[in-house]
Formats: C-alpha cells, sequence, structure tokens
C-alpha cells in the first residue's frame, strides 16, 4: 500500500517484531535510501495490525542505525561492524556505509600484512590453435605395440603425438578458464596450471619470481601436474634439467624447459586408463590409476614403461622407493633404482611389502626414513590407514632383517575410511573421512627408533571441516589438499579452506589442531587452490629454506604468504590462549555463502544458491567463449592434447 507520509507526522516502525518510533524528518534526510523511497511513497509498505510499517530486519542492528539517522554521531561499542555495514547497505544510508567501510579497511590492505610475501599477476594466456592435419587417433595409439617413438635432437614434436580437431572437442564448461587450479612446487620454481595451459616460475635472489615458461593450449582441461626442476643422471647441457607434466584422462604431456625460456615437448604418452596421481621420483615421472595401473618414464633412458598391480588405493614416496597400498590389503613397493636396468624384461620389479592381517584396503600410507638411514637399509617405519578406519604402524629394524616388516601397533579410534595418515619425528596424524576428523598421538623415540616405552601416547582430536562442490573439476581435490604440509622432522600444518568459494584460509597445527594464523586474499578474489612449499635460501651466509604458502585465485593470479614467520610467531606465542579452527561465528558466517544441500553422506554436501546457478554457468560460458575467439597462431604440432574421459564418473568424498 502507497502512502505519503506529512512531513510532522509520527513514523512508527515494527523491525522484526520490536517497535520504534521516530519522525519522518529523521528518516528522510538521506536521499534515495530505503526509508526516503518508503515515505515518499515511491515503494509499497506492509503494515501489521497496530498500523506500523513491518521492516523484516534485526531489531537489534537497526538501534545503531536508527540512533545514527537521528544524531549523525556513530557508537560502535558492541557492534559488529560487517553486520552493521550489511544492514546500512539494506537501508540504502550511504553516509553510513562509507564510515563503515573505512572502519573495516583500516584492518585490511591491498599490501597485505606482515605475513604477505609476493603477488603474481595472471600471465598472458596462450592463443587458440587449430591444428589441421591429424596424424593420429587415439584408437591407432592403442594399437601400436609402443605408445613413443624415438625422438631425434632436430625433431622435437611429441613422442605419441595425439591431434583432435577443434570441432570434435566441447568446451569444458564445468571450470572457469581463467582461473588458477593448481599450484606445486620444486625447489626454487612453481607450476600454476589453469584449465588449458600451465606456466612455471623460478625465483631469483635478485629480482624475485620471474615467469620462465609457457605451455602452448591445451584442448583437454589439465587434471594433475608434476615438476621436477632439478633431473638427477642429465646434463644441463641436454635442455632436460628441468621438467614439467600435465596429465588429463589418460594422456600426459612431458616438457623439459630451461632457465632461458625455451621450451621442447618430450611427448605424448598414454597410460591407457584416468591417471589419477602425477609425481616425479628423482628422474622418473610416475604416474598411477586407481585400477592398478602404473606407468614410468625415465630422463636417462628416455623410456616409456606400463605396468598392471592390484587395484590402487593410496602411494607414498620415500627415497627412490615407491610404496603402493592396495584395495587386498597389501602394500607394494618399486625400486626406481633398478628401473633403467630391468626395460628388456619389461618389468617394474614390482614387490609384496606387507599384507594386511584383516585384508582391509590400505587407504593411506607414509613412510618415515629416519636422518640417519635409507630404506636400502635395515630400518623401515610405516604407517597405514584402512577402509575399515583402522590405523597400523608396522617396522623392519635390524633385529628382524629378514623377516619383513613385523607389526608395532594398531589404533582402532576412527569409525569411517582413513583418508590421510602421517608419520612423523614426533608425531602420528590420522584422518578419516568423517568431516575430517584428526586423531594424533605423540611417539616415543629410543635412538631414532620407534619405542614401545611408554609408546604412542593420543594428544589431539579435532576436525578440519572442508567442503567439496558435488560436481567439481577433477582437479579440484589435488589444487585444494588440506595436507599436512612440511617436512617430517618439522612442525606440519593443515590448510583447511571450509567452503570453494571464499578468499579465506585457516593455518593450523597439524599435531593439536590450533590456530597458526588466517590467510586473506589482498584483492578479494576467490581463493580456488593452494599449496605449500619450502623455497631455498639465499647464497647469504646463514640464510636457511623458507617455507610459503601459494594461493591460486579466480582472477588468475597467485599470491605468496610467508609461513615461516607465522609459525616463528605461533612458536612465541602463549599457547593457552590459542584458537582452534573458524569459531562458530566465522564458520555460520562463511557458511551463509553457500547453500548446504540435503545428502546421505555423514558430511553435508554443498551446491551453488539456486539463484546463483544460471549466473555460474553463463560466466563460464563466457569465459570459453572469450578465449576461444582469440586470435589463433600456429603452435607446434600436438598442441591440443589428448583425450578426455567422461568426468560424471569421479566421485568426490566429502570430508
Amino acid at each position: 500500500m502507497n502512502y505519503t507520509f506529512p512531513p510532522s507526522e509520527i513514523i512508527k516502525l515494527n523491525v522484526g517484531g520490536t517497535k520504534f518510533s521516530t519522525s519522518k524528518q529523521t528518516l528522510s534526510w538521506v536521499p534515495d535510501s530505503f526509508f526516503s523511497s518508503l515515505l515518499s511513497g515511491r515503494i509499497s509498505s506492509m503494515r501489521d495490525e497496530e498500523g506500523a510499517i513491518f521492516i523484516d530486519r534485526d531489531p537489534v542492528v537497526f538501534v545503531p542505525i536508527l540512533n545514527y539517522m537521528r544524531t549523525k554521531d556513530l557508537d560502535l561499542r558492541g557492534v559488529n561492524i560487517t553486520t552493521l555495514r550489511h544492514d546500512a547497505e539494506f537501508y540504502g544510508i550511504s553516509p553510513l556505509v562509507k564510515k563503515l567501510s573505512l572502519c573495516e579497511d583500516l584492518g585490511r590492505s591491498n599490501c597485505g600484512n606482515v605475513l604477505f610475501h609476493g603477488y603474481l599477476n595472471a600471465p598472458c594466456f596462450p592463443a587458440r590453435s587449430e591444428q589441421r592435419n591429424s596424424i593420429a587417433t587415439e584408437a591407432e595409439l592403442r594399437s601400436r605395440p609402443g605408445s613413443a617413438r624415438s625422438m631425434s635432437s632436430r625433431d622435437h614434436r611429441p613422442q605419441s603425438a595425439i591431434e583432435y580437431r577443434k570441432s570434435d572437442i566441447e568446451m569444458n564448461l564445468n571450470i572457469d578458464p581463467r582461473k588458477v587450479i593448481i599450484v606445486t612446487g620444486h625447489h626454487g620454481w612453481i607450476a600454476v596450471a589453469y584449465a588449458h595451459f600451465v606456466c612455471c616460475y623460478r625465483i631469483k635472489e635478485s629480482s624475485g619470481w620471474q615467469l620462465v615458461f609457457t605451455s602452448p593450449y591445451l584442448e583437454q582441461s589439465i587434471e594433475r601436474l608434476a615438476l621436477n626442476s632439478k633431473v638427477v643422471g642429465v646434463t644441463q647441457t641436454d635442455g632436460r634439467d628441468k621438467m614439467l607434466a600435465v596429465a588429463f584422462g589418460s594422456m600426459i604431456r612431458l616438457w623439459c624447459c630451461q632457465d632461458d625460456s625455451l621450451r621442447n615437448e618430450i611427448g605424448t604418452f598414454d597410460l591407457g586408463v584416468r591417471v589419477d596421481s602425477l609425481f616425479f621420483i628423482g628422474s622418473q615421472l610416475v604416474a598411477t590409476s586407481h585400477t592398478g595401473k602404473v606407468g614410468v618414464w625415465h630422463a636417462v633412458t628416455r623410456s616409456w614403461q606400463c605396468q598392471n598391480i592390484q587395484p590402487i588405493s593410496s602411494y607414498d614416496t620415500a627415497g627412490t622407493f615407491l610404496l603402493l597400498g592396495c584395495t587386498n590389503g597389501s602394500i607394494y613397493y618399486i625400486d626406481m633404482e633398478k628401473f633403467p636396468l630391468r626395460m628388456k624384461d619389461n618389468d617394474l620389479l614390482v614387490t609384496e611389502l606387507y599384507a594386511d592381517p584383516s585384508q582391509d584396503a590400505v587407504t593411506a600410507l607414509s613412510v618415515y626414513l629416519t636422518p640417519k638411514i635409507t630404506l636400502m637399509g635395515n630400518w623401515i617405519e610405516i604407517a597405514y590407514g584402512t577402509s575399515s578406519g583402522k590405523v597400523r604402524m608396522i617396522v623392519q629394524h635390524p633385529e628382524t632383517m629378514g623377516q619383513g616388516p613385523q607389526l608395532f601397533q594398531t589404533f582402532t579410534v576412527h569409525r569411517s575410511r582413513i583418508t590421510k595418515v602421517m608419520l612423523s619425528e614426533k608425531h602420528l596424524v590420522s584422518v578419516c573421512s568423517e568431516s575430517n576428523h584428526v586423531r594424533t598421538w605423540n611417539v616415543t623415540r629410543f635412538r631414532g627408533m620407534l619405542s614401545t616405552q611408554p609408546g604412542s601416547t593420543p594428544l589431539a582430536s579435532f576436525k578440519v571441516l572442508s567442503l567439496d562442490e558435488p560436481d567439481c573439476h577433477p582437479s579440484y581435490p589435488v589444487g585444494n589438499d588440506i595436507g599436512p604440509y612440511g617436512d617430517r622432522e618439522d612442525q606440519q600444518v593443515f590448510i583447511q579452506k571450509v567452503v570453494p568459494e571464499t578468499d579465506l584460509l585457516y593455518v593450523r597445527v597439524s599435531s593439536t589442531g590450533h590456530r597458526v594464523c588466517e590467510i586473506r586474499s589482498v584483492d578479494t578474489s576467490f581463493i580456488s587452490c593452494f599449496s605449500v612449499h619450502e623455497c631455498e635460501g639465499s647464497s647469504r651466509m646463514g640464510s636457511r629454506p623458507r617455507r610459503f604458502l601459494f594461493t591460486g585465485h579466480s582472477n588468475g593470479s597467485v599470491q605468496i604468504w610467508d609461513l615461516t614467520t607465522a609459525l616463528e610467531s605461533y612458536s612465541k606465542s602463549d599457547k593457552t590462549t590459542d584458537l582452534a579452527g573458524p569459531s562458530h561465528e566465522e564458520l555460520v558466517y562463511l557458511m551463509g555463502q553457500c547453500d548446504l544441500s540435503s545428502s546421505r553422506c555423514t558430511t553435508p554436501s554443498l551446491s551453488p544458491a539456486t539463484s546463483l546457478m544460471p549466473l555460474r554457468t553463463n560466466q563460464l560460458r563466457a569465459s570459453s567463449n572469450h578465449l576461444g575467439n582469440r586470435s589463433t597462431e600456429d603452435l607446434p604440432l600436438g598442441a591440443e592434447g589428448g583425450h578426455e574421459e567422461n568426468v560424471n564418473d569421479v566421485r568426490v568424498t566429502h570430508c
């Protein structure tokens, strides 16, 4: 109902059930506000049974707003500035909004806080190219005896190039091509993956981070990323001392690059099944699939080899060894140092190390090597988790040599599948699939070895809640892994990202769950992925490596945060007042930015708000069209990428 009020009339308001009385002059001195429009009749009003204008807002927050309208003075005692600003924006009181925004900005800066270390702008996106001549199809490739041909010094095309016509490939609308999806590091290098290309940065003591490599445009969206900045066994003159690999579907693209921005493509390799993990062990590139297939490429012999094992549910590396936890309850290992010697046998020398007594699937695996020994010796310590929720530790000490690892201890505190386990010098950490529930123990050692006196003692129990999108891209779990991160002889941390679209991260100690610090984007862009990496120190005397948190963002930038300073400040703080994860108020605020749908899982699943779904789809389509309409350039042969399998069967566990 529209009604025009006389200037002297007393206005009665009902705000959320609480009655207020004021004058029209008080409410209408701010032009174009909610009240001035309401009192002039430009917008309709709803009245209660007593004739008061009903406004469905919080009456507690309305009190300081009304006092400001009366006196133009602002009293912030006991008031949440963010909540007050939100309501002031609803009422359209622009002078109050400006004051509150200024108060909020006093604690924020585009230059970040003391932990902010650097900002890398989004690079120039490579132009999309349409190849005219297709030299191989996937069916032809898989029918050949070998998946790679020899590469001469004059031919830098992929060893097993697969090329597709642009019209045969649909753009993936499940991912924004502008945002960073994976960040990884190795020594003084980091690799940053976007949906359709990847670039590398190198840190130099005098000039900071410099862009040294950009891949060609890839038609298929990247799902896995691996970087090796110090390839062992090759000379720098070979041009293969730095290597970068990406995986999409079952295909793997491998490049070598140098500091002078030169790049050569080594080859495109086919695992035959979707690649779940991609990483380097020494000079070997390793790809694994949950189906039980392992592929290895060696930098010295330039050979690609695949082998079927048991279905794989976890893995870990230790020195030159790859350990695989399988669904049949066994732990297998592959010695990568012996790999080049047995190429003619076409055998990766897979050996069974241990079998779980209950034959439960080994869903998490962690190997600890003390600084004094290697896995080649007689001293092995392994912690692993199972599908039934058990956490076991097995050891092989010198006195048990020849008998294989022996069961040392079993914990049955979890009731859900173990997703992560970490055995370090001082602690054992396990995480299960129930909302990332974490249990930790103090580990007792005698002369470096695990000791049964007094044995492992419980330390902490907490959750690292992190919600995933139900239909997320396959790269999301890799780019948003909670950890724990850090050397096993040092303090390790979890990185907690509560909801997918947020500009806030919590850094927490992995052994106790205590909060080390908060990381908030300096430009308010959403954090799309993150990774912790320790970079080598400078050449100055006394310099030591520093630990950094790299955050990839929705606008394509990468922000760098100094975790070494954060951990030093934490170690000096009063531990009795330490916060843990997000408080109830912080958690409710973060959850308010998302729509939690009903789910049969123990952890709530996440879906975008209904009103945002058409908008997000249009934004992704617009981003894809923008990149697709860019001017094309001729790229090296095989620039598109390989076959992408259907991603609908990929199931992401909400922890």
